[in-house]
């Protein structure tokens, strides 16, 4: 049975969330009803808000509760409702979709004078791929919440691009996720990410977008 068929929303949202403060070495999220807060990233201590069951009213109250410059709201479902239901001091960001996958073994393969590491240290696995100088030019990062692994900050350095690095280690981690028993990867990807991740078999399950409040000049993460 695929993820789609087996897990909800709800179950999907908080994993998500649990797997993402591995991978950004912040504190486990909080549930609230309707999803979860928690910090947005290590170095600060802006609040996030997470929810997969919301109605208008609930976001107004909540979005009109967060008045520090920078707080964050990000829901499952569609921009507009996340739009309209804000006050004008909230800045949206249309980026973000949830997508699974059904994990399964492939080769990590890179063209010659790069190599694969996989590192796993706790919950948090990182894959890097270095050139032949051992500098690293593309990595990803995967932090587990049960059977999911939820995998972040997917990158490629600019003068490595186009030669399937990031395609690299997302099997990388792959792999490693089914060794230590994940079998569902998560991950919120931009509107060209979803592009490449579909072309990797993951499945899309939901817009994803955010939003912050003034006052700091941030964008969603």
């Amino acid at each position: 049975m695929s993820a789609r068929s087996v897990h909800s929303m709800p179950e999907l949202v908080m994993a998500w969330g649990r797997g993402r403060a591995v991978s950004r070495l912040t504190p486990p999220p909080v549930g609230v009803p309707g999803g979860f807060r928690a910090f947005v990233d290590a170095p600060t201590r802006r609040i996030r808000h997470v929810l997969h069951t919301y109605s208008p009213e609930f976001l107004g109250r909540l979005a009109a509760e967060q008045t520090a410059p920078g707080s964050q709201i990000r829901l499952s479902g569609p921009t507009a409702a996340l739009r309209a239901a804000l006050p004008p001091d909230w800045v949206s960001d249309d980026a973000g979709h949830l997508m699974t996958a059904s994990l399964t073994p492939h080769r990590a393969e890179v063209p010659e004078g790069y190599r694969v590491e996989v590192t796993t240290e706790g919950e948090l696995t990182v894959a890097t791929v270095r050139d032949a100088n051992g500098e690293a030019a593309a990595s990803a990062r995967l932090g587990r919440s049960g059977e999911f692994g939820v995998f972040d900050q997917v990158q490629t350095s600019p003068a490595h691009r186009r030669r399937r690095l990031g395609t690299a280690v997302m099997r990388a981690l792959s792999n490693r996720a089914l060794e230590l028993g994940m079998t569902v990867g998560l991950l919120v990807g931009t509107d060209t990410g979803r592009a490449l991740y579909e072309t990797l078999g993951w499945t899309f399950r939901s817009d994803f977008p955010g939003a912050f409040r003034k006052g700091d000049g941030q964008e969603v993460a």
